[in-house]
Order: structure tokens, then sequence, then C-alpha cells
């Protein structure tokens, strides 16, 4: 990679923190006065291996009723989660970040379509009884070192069913976890510079995403993989 697309995938995260806080912030706030049905886990997860290979773990616990829990603990609705979590990430950076769906491939864009930061190969999904898990493994693209290509290091969102006192209510436990992920950013410039910049671009996001979640409004998905 280049000088010029290191510099401008900078620029990119430079301006996405900055968008993206305020969004986020207001996000939170608007969130809290709709429903206080999230609890989010505050702590950030975040941890580097010597490789320098990043993990980072966000989480929240969801109240919904028993009833709506039933109805929608399917494949169909997990396929529905995943889509919710790129629609919002296009959102919350008014646009400055999309998603590009293919048969095989999800593609992170920023400002234009070939701006490829992330590829993503198609997602995996499985659906327990009390656990469901979509994963998406990291290919490649400007945000990823040479050493975490190939599927290496992967995005996935685990919700589990947890205890609840309440027999009328569902508690669930959200996961959003990156895992062996080696950022260009730090490799090809500094570790500081990631982050202040691209590791809290996610927590922030993350957070707000997970708090989000108090409304239910699943997005349609686009590839329609589970659909009747």
């Amino acid at each position: 990679m280049g000088f010029f697309p290191i510099t401008m995938v900078v620029v990119l995260a430079l301006a996405a923190s900055a968008l993206g806080g305020r969004m986020a912030r207001s996000l939170l706030a608007r969130r809290r006065r709709i429903s206080e049905a999230v609890r989010l886990d505050p702590r950030d997860r975040t941890t580097r291996h010597e490789t320098g290979a990043i993990r980072s773990i966000q989480a929240a616990e969801l109240a919904i009723p028993l009833e709506t829990l039933e109805q929608i603990w399917s494949p169909l609705y997990l396929e529905r989660l995943a889509r919710t979590y790129w629609r919002f990430l296009s959102r919350v950076t008014l646009g400055l970040i999309r998603v590009r769906y293919s048969e095989h491939e999800r593609v992170v864009v920023g400002l234009f379509s070939p701006l490829k930061l992330l590829i993503f190969r198609a997602p995996e999904y499985e659906v327990e009884p009390e656990r469901g898990l979509v994963r998406w493994r990291i290919e490649r693209g400007l945000l990823v070192a040479r050493q975490g290509r190939g599927g290496r290091g992967y995005l996935q969102i685990v919700v589990s069913r947890l205890h609840s006192e309440d027999p009328e209510r569902a508690l669930l436990h959200i996961e959003i976890e990156v895992a062996s992920f080696y950022p260009a950013i730090a490799f090809s410039l500094s570790r500081r510079l990631y982050d202040m910049t691209q590791s809290r671009i996610h927590v922030i996001v993350t957070h707000a995403f997970l708090r989000s979640l108090s409304r239910m409004d699943l997005a349609e998905s686009r590839v329609g993989r589970f659909d009747p």
C-alpha cells in the first residue's frame, strides 16, 4: 500500500471520528429518551497481541418481551440484525462509509467505491436454542495490514439468551467482537495514531449501535439468504 492510500485512510478515519463522535453522542441521548431497555457494558475491552493483532469486544444486555423474542429467534432475524449493523454504520457516518454487497463479499467503502477499506467474506451464521452468531471473516482492504489478510481475522455479533427473573421479558447478551485484526495504520504509520482514530471510532460507533437496539428496528436484508 502506497503513501497516498494510507494518507486517505487516515483522513477518512479522522473525519469519521469527528462525525461519528457527534452522531453517536446524539444517538445515545435519543435512545435514552426512547427506552432504558439496553444496559451497556461501558468497558473498552481492546487488547493487542504481541504480534500486533487487535482484539476488541463491546457488549450490552437487552431486555425485550419474551413473546417478541420467540417470534424473531431465527436465522432470518439474525440476518436482519447483521444488516442493521451495516445500515447503522452508514447512517452514523452520514454516508461517508457504505457497504456494498455481493454473493461472496461484503465491501466497506469510503467516499467512493474504489476506496475499499475492508473486504469481508460472506457471513457465516449459527443459530442454536440459546445462542446466535453471525461472523464476517476479514479478507483484505486498505485498513488491513498484509499480516492479517486471507481470513485470519473476523468481525462477529453474538446474541445469547440469559436467565430472566421476569417471566414476561427475555434478557439477551449481545457482544460485538473484532479478533485477530492487523490494522494497516498501526503497522504502516503508528500504533498511537491507530488508537486515536480507527480504534476509537470503532468503540464509539459500536456502543451507539448497541444502544440503538432498544428500538428493535431491524433492517430488511439486502441478500435475503433466509427469506421464506
